[in-house]
């Protein structure tokens, strides 16, 4: 009796042990929740290149991914807590921050090196540079992160904004309106503008796309965001998605055709050879900069952000006195340099 009882342990005990080494990477595994800025696109292939190669399980998290309706509302989510984690536009952040003093979001990692922010317009409509938009309507979704600049881009060139005619129009229509000829130009992200009429048969040779960037906008673009008691309660969760996020990032730029099918899985109506010219034209214009190619991925240069700031508060009073490029920006959850460097 003694030796079945024995053998019966011995058997429980194994059973007990296969059960554990079976359930510990799942119990091991932080949930992240993560808001895009917008639909599954071309552009979001890195975020979805590291979940599909296990790279942020093999950092012990278990992330989704949600899209959203423009590069503010990831903000709103992080800081509501609902979402832990996002990518916004970090202008958009340093104005909800200084509004919203008791949650101070953090910007983290920096992955549009150089913004998407443009004015689009067509030949046939007039509008080939920046004056030519007096006399012109120019068509802005109130919430679009390119209109959010405009202030900056009038300045920087000159243009007297009384003479141009600004008109509120809905992300959806936007494009739709300027083909149509309803508006003579519009706010909004070069590599989604330009697609999109493209994709509508627009004549390429018609579309003039003005990125900000090359008209004295001096800004960043979106970054990485965490809610501050998220990062606060589990910063090695944080480290980790930076981690995972970099090699995606890395995999996409080496190979944008294959990272691109990412996206097209999760996207019904998304059409590969449109994806891929759309994140061709980020990694080129937006990502891949020669500050990145000099510095690494996600990083930022204090003296570029601080001069930023000063370019935010053309559009934006500081309530709370003008934060600097530290404030706006922790680099402390970022990967070493050697993880970091460009491709």
């Amino acid at each position: 009796m003694t030796l079945l009882n024995n053998l019966r342990l011995r058997h429980a005990g194994l059973i007990l042990a296969a059960t554990v080494m079976l359930g510990s990477p799942v119990s091991a595994q932080t949930a992240i929740k993560f808001s895009l800025d917008f639909k599954f696109e071309g552009p979001a292939a890195p975020f979805l290149v590291a979940i599909d190669k296990g790279y942020f399980k093999a950092e012990g998290l278990d992330v989704t991914i949600d899209t959203a309706a423009g590069s503010l509302e990831p903000i709103n989510r992080v800081a509501s807590g609902t979402y832990d984690m996002g990518f916004g536009d970090i202008n958009s952040l340093i104005k909800f921050r200084d509004a919203n003093p008791a949650n101070p979001i953090k910007a983290v990692f920096m992955v549009y090196n150089k913004p998407a922010f443009s004015i689009v317009g067509r030949k046939s409509r007039g509008v080939e540079k920046p004056k030519d938009l007096e006399g012109k309507t120019l068509g802005a979704p109130a919430a679009d992160g390119a209109y959010a600049q405009w202030k900056i881009f009038v300045q920087a060139n000159g243009i007297e904004a009384s003479k141009v005619k600004i008109e509120n129009v809905g992300f959806p229509v936007r494009e739709p309106m300027l083909q149509s000829g309803q508006v003579d130009a519009i706010t909004g992200f070069s590599f989604s503008s330009f697609i999109n009429l493209k994709s509508m048969n627009v004549p390429v040779d018609d579309i003039v796309v003005m990125l900000m960037a090359d008209y004295g906008v001096n800004l960043y673009g979106n970054t990485i965001i965490v809610n501050p008691k998220f990062a606060a309660d589990k910063p090695d969760a944080v480290k980790g998605f930076l981690r995972a996020f970099v090699k995606g990032l890395k995999d996409t730029v080496k190979d944008p055709s294959t990272a691109v099918d990412s996206v097209i899985r999760r996207n019904d109506v998304a059409k590969k050879p449109v994806e891929l010219e759309r994140l061709n034209m980020a990694l080129k214009d937006n990502i891949v900069t020669a500050e990145v190619k000099a510095n690494g991925y996600g990083a930022v240069e204090k003296d570029r952000l601080a001069k930023a700031i000063d370019q935010i508060a053309i559009t934006y009073e500081f309530k709370n006195g003008k934060p600097s490029a530290a404030d706006a920006f922790d680099a402390s959850f970022l990967p070493s340099a050697a993880e970091r460097k460009a491709n």
